[in-house]
């Protein structure tokens, strides 16, 4: 795990990459449910965190509500999910409509607890 500026990082920000870190390879979540595991903010905060600070992280494994990869990222995101071998809904040559099979591919985030404030 790498060392992150804590004061460059909004609130929450940083438990949002600790999850992205924690997803499996051929695993996902979604965008709610990463929000779910960090609490007290939604899906929009999520994919905000990932957009400005999610570089460093397997940003791929977190996804749509739909199974689908945010438009502008689906190129790469498909080719990840493929290179991962994880379970897709939908295969096509256009990856704005290839989608994750949720029920196959999501992570059972229940059991993640978040890092305390000092690291444990």
């Amino acid at each position: 795990m790498r060392a992150r500026d804590p004061l460059a990082l909004p609130a929450r920000a940083e438990e949002v990459l600790e999850v992205v870190e924690a997803v499996p390879a051929g695993r996902v979540l979604t965008y709610g449910d990463v929000a779910e595991v960090v609490g007290d903010r939604g899906p929009r905060f999520v994919g905000d965190v990932l957009r400005r600070f999610g570089s460093g992280v397997p940003w791929w494994r977190v996804l749509r509500a739909d199974g689908s990869a945010a438009p502008p990222l689906a190129p790469r995101a498909v080719e990840r999910w493929r290179a991962e071998g994880t379970p897709l809904r939908r295969d096509d040559a256009d990856p704005a409509l290839v989608r994750v099979d949720l029920r196959s591919a999501r992570w059972d985030a229940s059991g993640f607890d978040l890092p305390g404030p000092d690291g444990a």
